[in-house]
């Protein structure tokens, strides 16, 4: 406890005596508050690890069927590294967060070139796998391999910055060294899988981040955040998001029974998901815009002039749409147009589509919401 004991003689007791309780009680609680869950228990490190990289910045029950899906379509790692990185995407549609899918894929390959297929049973092996970081190696190694390693993720900031009374920023240099020493301090080496699944499922049903369940808390005598009603300002976070305004006018192109799409390869949002060609302005475009800028767009895609831009006939134009992310809020608008022809470079990841065959494609959620809607207007 080094690292917080140091105010006082009376402060470091108090501390040490609080960590004495800590680790027992929560062992007491996790006996009696047991959530089964398919990755729970097993010594699947391959199993383990896709549960988490699934796990990352998703709830449990919207997870478990991604989960499901994954181990019955792709058992081995083995067949996860020779998938299509289409179909993986696709298998990963709608839960966000697609670096997770990419880098999943990449790590399977790792695991095969590199470990023969043999998931490394290491902390420093694993940490080296595409899309593995700190979190998730402790937890592969200790579930797993009983490795002592601490997990240390938001239910565990959460849990040890209330108890202890910590208002040092979870998102600082200083706090993240500050609770993962804490959280190493306080493993139980003996089990180390079972202390770090209590930790986490306390946090995710326990200690909430609104709403915890004091009245039936274990620590609720000890507990530095309810003792001295500082629960709703703890954990501290010194940055505050700031969310970007962006506007896409998609333009969807009908060839016939066919409609072109786009690939995405950029460093952006959304990368290898399809798409339509799209206009991304201030904001959305109303019908003239719309048409002009329609008309340049397919001048250039073609390569010519605005003639073969004359020839589409404007058909429908959606309601917008929006999408929250992390750091962004997308609002889109979908402009149906049909065309007879059309010429354009495979190299810039743009190819035709049959219309029956949209669905194996794996597009972004908010193009999703706009295949499922039928508001589709007149403008």
């Amino acid at each position: 406890m080094q690292l917080i004991c140091h105010r006082s003689f009376y402060f470091c007791t108090l501390m040490l005596e609080k960590k004495a309780l800590f680790t027992p009680g929560l062992l007491k609680w996790f006996a009696n508050h047991l959530r089964p869950m398919p990755w729970k228990g097993i010594k699947n490190p391959y199993f383990i690890w896709l549960s988490e990289i699934i796990l990352q910045q998703t709830r449990v029950e919207q997870g478990l069927p991604y989960y499901e899906h994954f181990i019955e379509q792709y058992p081995t790692v083995f067949d996860l590294a020779k998938a299509p990185e289409d179909a993986i995407m696709k298998s990963w549609e709608g839960l966000g967060y697609y670096s997770r899918a990419r880098n999943l894929h990449t790590a399977a390959k790792q695991i095969v070139t590199e470990h023969n297929g043999v998931f490394p049973n290491t902390h420093e092996e694993i940490l080296k796998l595409k899309g593995v970081g700190p979190y998730t190696a402790a937890a592969i190694a200790s579930f797993a391999f009983d490795l002592p390693h601490a997990v240390v993720d938001g239910n565990v900031y959460r849990v040890l910055s209330r108890y202890f009374g910590i208002d040092t920023p979870i998102d600082s240099g200083e706090g993240k060294r500050l609770f993962n020493s804490l959280a190493l301090t306080l493993l139980d080496k003996k089990q180390p899988a079972a202390y770090n699944q209590a930790i986490m499922d306390f946090g995710a049903t326990q200690c909430t981040p609104k709403r915890p369940k004091c009245n039936t808390c274990p620590f609720t005598d000890q507990c530095s955040a309810k003792l001295e009603k500082r629960i709703t300002e703890l954990p501290v976070k010194s940055k505050k998001i700031i969310k970007k305004n962006r506007f896409f006018n998609y333009l969807v192109l009908y060839v016939g029974e066919q409609v072109l799409l786009h690939k995405r390869s950029a460093k952006d949002i959304w990368a290898n998901l399809y798409e339509f060609p799209l206009l991304e302005t201030e904001a959305l475009l109303d019908r003239s815009a719309i048409d002009d800028s329609r008309l340049d767009w397919l001048g250039s895609v073609n390569n010519q002039d605005k003639t073969l831009g004359n020839s589409a006939e404007f058909w429908k134009v959606s309601k917008p749409f929006q999408q929250t992310l992390t750091h962004q809020k997308i609002t889109a608008r979908f402009w149906e147009y049909r065309i007879e022809t059309i010429d354009f470079d495979k190299n810039l990841g743009f190819l035709l589509a049959q219309k029956d065959k949209l669905p194996t494609f794996a597009f972004p959620k908010i193009i999703d919401w706009y295949f499922g809607d039928n508001s589709l207007y007149l403008y």
